[in-house]
């Protein structure tokens, strides 16, 4: 390898490390060689996942997945392992400028969703592919919850209870690129039963959540994850359907280095809406970030954060028996907007009657239901911005069952699937991966991976015709034990949107979780050599 080539990959590692975890993504749209003008793309070599604490609940039964996909020049050395968030947190909160607001906010709190305690449950190696989040020793508090063994090859952590800790992981080498992280958790009574179900992402700056709620039947937070060696300042800025809330101590949260804080909405003001919009804003340092919307009789899940501000939006695999489907957008300018609305079902694109448009007025949420959308068949929902200028983010709240029987799951906007995406915590029956593409038929490739406690990888090949949704019979893999991963993989230069449901039944009524799968970032574009590098000077 001659000197330039080594000068053009070492230009790329600096600037990955210099920025941080998402600096080394890929870009969110078009092929590899589109994005780079034939520039090649190379596997990232360093990446970090963050997930928030996963329950209040002492009956909560939670498990961690984790995954790398086997990745072409991938090589040699690595390590991809999570550990709790509080175990790494400083101890003392005047080193982390931790203020008297924040000890009050502390106190307001203290019934359950702050996470001091999640560092006592110690963890075990995880060397035989499955780990213990809890009743460790203190002498293995460095231990990691769950720590890859073989990219291909999924592996599971679990936990028990409220004490079950947020997670804070890197991982490197041959690990790194697409590495993806789920928890899944079950909650068979209480405010939120049912599955919840959560991605772990990577940390970012800013977060928007259409759809959480302070209402009296609903308890919601914005878990906070920081995984750096310093504070983290954070403001949170609440929109209902009048425009901004009042809020008394949203401004200037402190999160402590390497530390989880789960924030209760209903803290932050004292005004009660159905339909929130939660704009989280990192001054200081950077942060994870995730809703969890809880609901006395409606059951509860994640909400993740919507895809960026934009003109046009797509929410991938509303359940076919969905039995109510609620529309919550907001547009954060000034500007009022109409939103076009169609589904993209099986058969095409189609145009709900008595919702065709829907209007948004600028700085205000809206909330619409749309009833029993989906009629029994596969869908996705695709806004357009009559003024494409004027941004907007956008989520639809899913219930399913009948009354007094029902169970809650949003999908936020999603990105596309640009290269790959993977789903895990999989089995042959109560999965569901639907997948749409809006504009142009699409080819996809999905594999199932092999099992955590065995089994052969699975390969099948699909076409989704254009404007249409499918909710696909996905492979399984031969003699597979345990939970398996599902990794989709568009044909170059198509846009798709995906998503993954679980299913299950407690008691009658029908357990879910919804989870779009955004594009994992695992490619990083190198400059030809012949590439003037001057922009790396900057």
């Amino acid at each position: 390898m001659n000197r330039t080539t080594l000068s053009l990959i070492a230009g790329a590692t600096a600037l990955a490390a210099v920025t941080g975890f998402a600096a080394v993504s890929a870009p969110d749209a078009g092929s590899a060689t589109e994005r780079t003008g034939g520039a090649a793309t190379l596997p990232v070599e360093r990446t970090g996942l963050l997930c928030p604490r996963p329950s209040i609940s002492d009956l909560a039964e939670t498990t961690y997945t984790s995954f790398t996909p086997v990745t072409r020049g991938a090589e040699g050395e690595g390590t991809a392992a999570l550990r709790s968030a509080a175990e790494q947190s400083a101890p003392d909160d005047a080193e982390t400028g931790k203020d008297e607001k924040d000890e009050k906010d502390g106190e307001q709190a203290d019934d359950g969703e702050r996470s001091e305690k999640d560092g006592e449950k110690g963890d075990k190696d995880a060397e035989d592919g499955k780990g213990s989040a809890k009743g460790g020793e203190p002498d293995k508090a460095e231990k990691p919850v769950l720590q890859l063994r073989e990219p291909g090859t999924p592996v599971t952590a679990e936990a028990s209870g409220a004490e079950a800790p947020a997670l804070i992981g890197t991982a490197d080498g041959r690990f790194a690129s697409g590495w993806t992280t789920q928890q899944t958790t079950e909650v068979t009574a209480g405010t939120g039963r049912g599955l919840q179900g959560v991605a772990c992402t990577a940390a970012d700056t800013q977060f928007w959540f259409p759809g959480a709620s302070t209402d009296d039947s609903r308890t919601d937070y914005v878990h906070l994850t920081n995984p750096d060696d310093s504070a983290a300042v954070v403001d949170i800025e609440l929109y209902g359907k009048n425009g901004a809330l009042k809020t008394t101590v949203g401004e200037g949260i402190t999160v402590k280095p390497r530390s989880a804080e789960p924030v209760l909405l209903s803290t932050l003001t004292e005004e009660k809406q159905t339909d929130v919009t939660v704009h989280v804003v990192v001054r200081s340092g950077r942060v994870g970030a995730a809703v969890q919307a809880l609901d006395d009789e409606l059951g509860g899940d994640w909400l993740p954060a919507s895809a960026d501000p934009s003109g046009s939006l797509v929410m991938p695999g509303i359940p076919k028996d969905a039995t109510g489907v609620r529309l919550i957008a907001f547009t954060p300018g000034d500007s009022d907007v109409d939103l076009k609305v169609r589904l993209a079902s099986p058969s095409g694109l189609i145009t709900p009657a008595g919702n065709e448009t829907l209007h948004v007025k600028g700085g205000m949420t809206a909330g619409f239901d749309l009833g029993d959308l989906t009629r029994g068949e596969a869908g996705s929902l695709v806004l357009t911005a009559s003024d494409r200028s004027v941004p907007v983010v956008a989520a639809v709240r899913v219930l399913r069952g009948k009354e007094g029987k029902q169970e809650t799951a949003f999908i936020p906007a999603a990105r596309p699937v640009d290269t790959r995406a993977t789903a895990l915590d999989n089995t042959a029956k109560g999965t569901t991966l639907s997948v749409t593409s809006p504009e142009g038929t699409a080819q996809i490739k999905v594999t199932a991976s092999a099992g955590t406690k065995g089994g052969t990888p699975a390969t099948k090949t699909y076409t989704i015709k254009s404007g249409t949704t499918q909710d696909i019979e996905a492979p399984v893999p031969a003699g597979v034990k345990g939970t398996y991963a599902l990794t989709v993989e568009p044909q170059a230069g198509t846009t798709v949107y995906a998503s993954r449901t679980l299913s299950s039944a407690e008691g009658g009524v029908p357990f879910f979780t919804v989870q779009p799968l955004p594009d994992d970032r695992g490619m990083v574009a190198v400059p030809d050599a012949s590439e003037d590098l001057s922009v790396l000077q900057r």
